[in-house]
């Protein structure tokens, strides 16, 4: 598998030309670090006693295989890791004046890597929510949102509401807020005599686009930047429906450490540092993600399930 998700991202720089006029993201200049500058006060804030996994380093689990851009995915060498969780996580570790070293994870592992201290912290486009607030703290870097995609041609016209999704075959991720969001509402639909919708888990991005293009999936419902990554890469997917990731509220994405040992508010202060001193929205917006900006960033706040 980690072969084949390789070949896919080659595949797509092959053809940067056109991708960088389909979507405006230009993924051979985004090859090139964005660094910034060390921040004493964010360094001075990891405590004394911190045991990183390796010394003088963030360690870091990011998302590439299995995954799409714009989060992760390997440069033109087929090894080095590039996506905007990268670049987050370089500014995140330039302004504690570490280190960084990319681990590609799969999204079963990071939790279980980041409690046992295999990794330092996960950025992953991890959602803030109450349950996960029990085992870990957050530092956010951007807002959440969700997006319906279905192919071009379909039919359906908008999916915004519980009403919407009855009875369709919808693409979502195992264990993630999305899918917590569609059973919520697959419970109130059922309690109204609607039809259930039927969840479809899928192993890659490759296997959810298979599915959606071919008929076996009515829509995906996934990360908002993600969906519209492809829909201007392709052409071949739409845009019918937008919903808050913390749904009915706000959400937000968050750099993820263990709980109580001490570097979220390390983190917290590298982030707005970067966040003041522009690096950050230069991130974001060399990723098509610069709608998901927050002006600060917070230390576990409200989330799903609050």
């Amino acid at each position: 598998m980690v072969h084949r998700a390789r070949l896919t991202i080659a595949a797509l720089l092959a053809f940067s030309p056109l991708t960088q006029a389909a979507s405006g993201i230009d993924l051979i200049a985004n090859e090139t670090p964005i660094h910034t500058a060390k921040n004493a006060e964010a360094a001075a804030k990891i405590p004394a006693n911190f045991s990183f996994v390796q010394p003088g380093t963030l360690t870091v689990a990011v998302a590439v295989l299995g995954s799409a851009p714009p989060f992760g995915l390997f440069a033109r060498d087929n090894k080095t890791v590039i996506g905007s969780e990268a670049d987050i996580a370089r500014l995140v570790a330039d302004g504690l004046g570490l280190k960084l070293k990319l681990v590609p994870s799969s999204w079963e592992d990071w939790p279980l890597g980041v409690t046992s201290g295999k990794y330092d912290a996960a950025i992953y486009n991890i959602t803030v929510t109450k349950e996960r607030k029990t085992k870990f703290d957050f530092a956010t870097y951007r807002q959440d949102t969700l997006g319906f995609y279905v192919k071009t041609g379909s039919k359906i016209t908008a999916i915004n509401a519980a009403a919407d999704i009855a009875g369709k075959r919808i693409i979502v991720g195992s264990g993630t807020n999305q899918e917590a969001i569609l059973l919520a509402w697959d419970k109130e639909n059922q309690a109204k005599g609607l039809a259930p919708f039927q969840p479809l888990y899928v192993t890659d991005d490759a296997a959810a686009t298979l599915a959606l293009q071919s008929g076996r999936a009515d829509a995906t419902f996934g990360p908002n930047v993600t969906g519209a990554y492809k829909a201007k890469l392709s052409g071949n997917t739409r845009l019918v429906g937008v919903v808050p990731g913390g749904w009915p509220k706000t959400a937000n994405i968050a750099v993820t450490l263990k709980k109580g040992n001490g570097l979220v508010d390390a983190v917290q202060a590298s982030l707005n540092s970067a966040i003041a001193n522009g690096s950050y929205l230069q991130v974001l917006d060399r990723w098509g993600e610069s709608v998901e900006k927050i002006e600060h960033s917070t230390i576990n706040p409200p989330g799903l399930g609050d």
